[in-house]
């Protein structure tokens, strides 16, 4: 079973959890349901690498805000991680364990109910920010990107209504990617998680890849043990190319350029 898990003081990531709560049954501190467990915690959601000392399940999906100087709206999901210094949480050059064919299946229901968000860019993040050290999958789905949006209740219902909707069911399995090169909202990425067969584990931009070594490859593959493929924003990997080619070549991963 999935635990979710919101922040107290975090408008957005609470108002998911309190809708999703109302029909749960309250034990403790956690939340009880059919498909999925939830809890409320009153530390920041980035730093809840401590989770698995107090909770025990097969995954953890962290129900968010997300804020951005563009100032741009979107809803997003992503992986954590941290490529160099550890930031906003989580370890040093630590990534965690991605929920790839959940975030496959959580997009594209948000595509496919697009008309409820219309003012709002529906897209994955590179990965980013902790928690990092979990041994367990999981995943971020944030609504962004102002206060607004985050204390608008009618938004983060019908978010959350989404999830609960896409947790009700089983989670259909795909071919997994980790992710090399593009932007901090790779457009090309997305598109294969609405369009294409793969689910995406890791995504690591071109910004990242300048601390890429053997060490931290070594590491994005083994958290990424589901992954079989590679897929390369080929012009967006900037001068790095070489070192990640040569990176690639030493392992039996299908390489892929978009």
């Amino acid at each position: 079973m999935e635990l979710l898990i919101a922040y107290h003081d975090d408008p957005a990531g609470h108002n998911m959890a309190k809708f999703l709560s109302k029909d749960m049954t309250l034990d403790g501190d956690i939340f009880r349901g059919e498909y999925y467990d939830l809890v409320i915690i009153s530390t920041p959601v980035i730093s809840a690498d401590w989770l698995e000392e107090k909770y025990d399940y097969d995954g953890f999906i962290f129900l968010s805000k997300h804020a951005a100087e563009s100032g741009v709206l979107a809803l997003t999901c992503h992986s954590t991680g941290n490529f160099s210094d550890a930031k906003f949480g989580g370890n040093n050059r630590q990534v965690a364990i991605p929920k790839p064919d959940l975030q496959k299946i959580y997009l594209q229901t948000l595509k496919k109910n697009q008309s409820h968000f219309s003012e709002f860019q529906i897209t994955i993040e590179a990965t980013h920010h902790g928690p990092t050290a979990l041994t367990k999958p999981s995943i971020f789905i944030e609504i962004g990107t102002t206060e607004k949006q985050w204390t608008d209740t009618l938004l983060c219902t019908s978010v959350a209504t989404l999830v609960h909707q896409v947790l009700s069911k089983p989670i259909q399995k795909h071919p997994v990617a980790i992710c090399f090169g593009g932007t901090h909202y790779p457009s090309k990425f997305t598109d294969e998680l609405l369009e294409g067969r793969y689910s995406l584990g890791t995504v690591m931009p071109k910004h990242a890849l300048d601390f890429l070594d053997e060490e931290l490859f070594s590491h994005i593959l083994t958290q990424n043990y589901m992954a079989k493929t590679a897929l390369l924003d080929w012009k967006g990997l900037g001068t790095n190319k070489e070192k990640l080619l040569v990176l690639l070549k030493s392992t039996d991963l299908d390489v892929i350029k978009l």
